[in-house]
């Protein structure tokens, strides 16, 4: 294997490099945390090492494994069967940890959410932003136990935006190098690489290790009270010192507990699995068992856990003679687990210990030295011994309480301790519990677990499940990622930054991961897709209102809706909605899985705001009266349900005066509509509460600047192509296109390069606002554009003519039928604010030259204008959208 052990910024130095480089750190940790971070980079990263992690035969996982079994003597083949598994094991682990769900779902519980970097406004009433930062250099003194933990730490260092330097051990294989090295070229911007140092030397170079802290901001290190404390003494003033000091852990079996095999078989495997070489290994058993003692004289509770492990027994015998049948109990269990723990045992080979190695002469040793103590309290009726007699396992029953640190190495305690003790007995020793496992009744958990709680215990687990965790587990009692980030605010004048959800937007745009590529996915792929979907990503279901076709499902976890409603809600903060003091009534449609009532309950709810939840309905005057009676100043729907409430309840809302502010979603109001809205309603903002999909979620947001159909794009959440209406090719900038999105916060359904149907254009420029969130201009859909006659038409420009030449401001609703000899357009108009049909239609043919050519002297298709109540035009059932464009053609055209 390589000599080079030393990962440094994207690149393996030699050791004659290390002293030189760690001189230039500070200089290069100011450069390298200068240039921001984003979480997304990180995560893309980290997910893309898992996917390469789980291929076998691929180059990743084969470089990694020729770490991992040291290859480098010999063929990879040709190492022991067991090397080769454990090692595939521990890549399979690595995978798992690395997985954006696990990341994700790591982030949200730490730091509440999958971009903690960016300074946004935990209460959206106020105009204060809170984020967490990087503590800036964060160094990582590994242990030499845990192969794992090294590079892993470097990733939660990564999540919160540091500079990291890891030291792992001069006895440890190359791994977190190699694996961080793997990570770093996973990231094609490089941002990542250049914030992985990577050391590897021993501990007893001082002149390295005090380079290294020197310029730290926070060091990690693991290890016992020596080892801390040695570090401790390297730090700066003011550096934070994160501890992962030595832990120990046990089990608690109940009576009913202790006759269950399969509760001990499981009790057995935790002891063998790692050697007990975990924090969270079990290291004694105690029984809850009260063995009458003859006196009434205290049991110490002391014992000895540093930097080394415990002498066998507890430091003093002290205390009263345990009666013969509760002593012959406890020594009885100790022989049925030892035969339990036996034949477990035999599953798991002993490890190969290198006679030579003097940590192993030691740890012997130890083994030695307290089992002979032990046995030499057998005489005084204090303890029993049953051991292997091949020295692979040891069991020591002890009649004192007291904790006791076990030498490991499959050499466990057997202790009683009534639970009526538990605190008084655990507690002097809270700051080195770790782990306890219980087995016994649901009543008994909830009991014990809340004394072993109060006693210190940092985890309560199944037998069985001591070394296993889970993503977004607190580590020793606390998140890591908190201990590796800064909790930062900023104050801002609430009048200048009422509509500032993010101030990260104001400095640049959002960094955008490499583009997606692969096929276009349309949305007979996004269904087809859901068939394949896991149970546990299918949480909430939501079906499309089925404008323009046949009613789409979507699905969505829990996790993923809420990201997707924070990003909403902090799109109307910059819409003009003020959570404060406006009070939204939410008339947006329900029922039959329709999402948008739904998420607009979500989107106020997590901004604070006072709203009425009334939904769309038929009764226009119980609504209305809702109105006036809960001083609604601000209405949520779609504008054609909006436009119909408003005008059959004028009167009393124009009387009530206090609609304020209309915020729509689905549709868009034209130009005459909106002036109605201001001058007959005295409505003073109308704006997109959102631009969505019940497929994508919501994709954009209007500002208080935004125009027509202008919207701000979500890039927190996607990423948009815009492409040839007839090629898959990106457009020139500023040309209309199809708007193609890819989705990069969903756990479960993936939809990448998906055509949601829409075309649109990029606007150039800052925005007067001040964001820098690319914007786009809105089109319309494919289906807007319809050929009739040979001819190409868009639906835009039938409402433009009677807008600007008709003075209408109704709805418009075009049908295309046919007949065996032509095609025939009708032109729907609403008869409350139309002209009469032979006016609009001449209106519609002297201004449209291609629907005049193919109406008079072609002769290709006859057009007529149709005048109905509004209640008449055609709408979709689910979201009561109107349907702007019906084809009813017998014939494709």
């Amino acid at each position: 294997m390589t000599q080079q052990l030393h990962f440094w910024q994207g690149e393996f130095i030699g050791d004659a490099e290390v002293a030189d480089r760690l001189a230039e750190l500070p200089a290069r940790v100011e450069r390298a945390l200068a240039e921001p971070l984003s979480t997304e980079t990180v995560l893309v990263a980290c997910d893309t090492l898992s996917r390469a992690l789980r291929q076998p035969h691929g180059d990743v996982h084969a470089r990694l494994m020729e770490q991992l079994t040291g290859a480098a003597d010999g063929p990879a083949d040709a190492r022991p069967a067991t090397d080769r598994e454990e090692a595939a094991a521990l890549l399979a682990e690595l995978a798992d940890a690395l997985a954006r769900p696990a990341l994700e779902r790591k982030l949200r519980r730490e730091l509440g959410g999958p971009r903690p970097e960016r300074l946004t406004r935990p209460d959206a009433r106020e105009t204060t932003y809170e984020a967490w930062a990087p503590v800036g250099l964060l160094v990582h003194i590994a242990p030499g136990n845990a192969a794992a933990v090294a590079p892993l730490s470097v990733v939660e260092g990564l999540l919160a935006g540091n500079v990291n330097v890891l030291k792992t051990s001069s006895s440890d294989t190359a791994l977190a190098q190699h694996l961080l090295a793997e990570l770093a070229a996973a990231d094609p911007t490089g941002a990542v690489g250049r914030r992985i140092v990577a050391l590897c030397f021993p501990s007893s170079r001082q002149d390295l290790m005090r380079s290294m802290c020197a310029p730290a901001d926070a060091v990690a290190v693991w290890g016992g009270e020596d080892a801390v404390q040695g570090v401790a003494a390297l730090i700066p003033p003011g550096c934070r010192l994160v501890e992962w000091g030595h832990k120990i852990s046990f089990a608690y079996l109940t009576r009913e507990a202790r006759t269950d095999r399969d509760a001990l078989v499981a009790l057995a495997t935790d002891v063998c699995r790692m050697e007990q070489q975990a924090c969270s290994s079990p290291q004694v058993v105690y029984l809850d068992l009260d063995l009458d003692t003859d006196t009434d004289t205290d049991t110490d509770t002391g014992t000895c856990i540093g930097t080394g492990t415990g002498t066998g027994a507890a430091t003093d015998a002290e205390g009263g003679t345990p009666t013969l049948a509760a002593r012959d109990e406890l020594f009885a269990f100790a022989e049925q687990f030892a035969a339990v723990l036996a034949e477990v045992s035999a599953k798991f080979p002993v490890p190969t210990r290198g006679a030579a190695d003097l940590a192993d002469a030691a740890e012997q040793a130890e083994i030695t030295t307290t089992e002979l103590v032990t046995r030499a309290e057998q005489h005084l009726g204090l303890t029993k011994v049953v051991a292997a007699d091949d020295g692979s396992w040891r069991v020591f029953a002890d009649t004192r309480p007291a904790l006791t640190a076990s030498p490991l190495h499959r050499t466990v305690w057997i202790k009683p301790l009534p639970r009526r003790e538990i605190v008084a007995t655990l507690r002097p020793m809270r700051r080195y519990l770790q782990t306890a496992s219980v087995a016994g009744s649901r009543a008994d958990l909830a009991e014990l677990s809340r004394s072993l709680l109060t006693a210190g215990v940092l985890r309560i687990t199944p037998v069985g499940a001591m070394l296993d965790s889970y993503a977004g587990e607190p580590h020793d009692g606390v998140y890591a990622l908190q201990r590796y980030s800064r909790r930062v605010s900023v104050q801002a004048p609430e009048a200048a930054f009422a509509t500032v959800p993010c101030l990260d937007d104001l400095i640049a745009p959002t960094a955008s991961p490499v583009l997606p590529t692969g096929p276009l996915m349309d949305k007979a792929a996004a269904q087809d897709q859901l068939r394949s979907l896991a149970p546990h990503n299918a949480q909430l279901y939501f079906r499309s209102g089925g404008t323009t076709g046949t009613p789409a499902l979507s699905v969505f976890t829990c996790d993923d809706y809420d990201t997707q409603m924070r990003a909403a809600a902090h799109g109307l903060l910059a819409a003009g909605f003020d959570p404060a003091h406006d009070r939204a009534a939410n008339l947006f449609y329900s029922g039959e899985m329709y999402g948008s009532f739904i998420s607009f309950f979500s989107i106020l709810e997590r901004l604070g705001a006072t709203q009425i939840p009334m939904a769309a309905g038929p009764d226009h005057e119980a609504i209305a009266k809702a109105l006036v009676a809960y001083r609604v100043d601000t209405l949520f729907g779609m504008p054609s349900f909006l436009w119909q409430l408003l005008h059959s309840q004028a009167d009393r809302l124009r009387s009530y005066g206090g609609i304020r502010k209309v915020f729509y979603g689905g549709e868009h109001f034209t130009t005459e509509q909106r002036r109605i809205l201001t001058e007959n309603f005295g409505v003073e903002v109308i704006r997109s509460a959102a631009y969505g999909s019940t497929d994508l979620g919501p994709l954009g947001y209007q500002c208080a600047h935004a125009h027509g159909t202008v919207h701000h794009v979500l890039t927190d959440l996607h990423t948009l192509e815009i492409l040839d209406p007839k090629e898959d090719r990106p457009v020139p900038a500023g040309q209309p296109g199809r708007l193609v999105f890819t989705t990069r916060t969903r756990a479960g359904q993936h939809l990448e390069r998906y055509e949601i149907g829409d075309l649109g254009r990029a606007v150039d420029g800052v925005c007067p606002c001040g964001s820098h969130t690319p914007r786009i201009e809105l089109l319309g859909r494919y289906g807007d554009v319809f050929r009739m006659g040979t001819y190409h038409f868009n639906y835009r420009r039938f409402t433009r003519i009677a807008e600007e030449h008709l003075d209408y401001r109704g709805e418009l609703q075009l049908l295309l039928t046919s007949t065996a000899d032509r095609e025939h357009l009708t032109v729907r108009l609403d008869s409350a604010y139309a002209p009469d049909p032979d006016t609009a239609r001449a209106a519609f043919l002297a201004h449209l030259p291609e629907l005049g050519s193919a109406v008079g002297p072609e002769a290709l298709l006859t057009c007529t204008a149709e005048i109905v109540a509004g209640h008449a035009f055609e709408r979709t059932a689910t979201s009561g959208k109107l349907r702007t464009v019906i084809d009813r053609r017998t014939t494709s055209v």
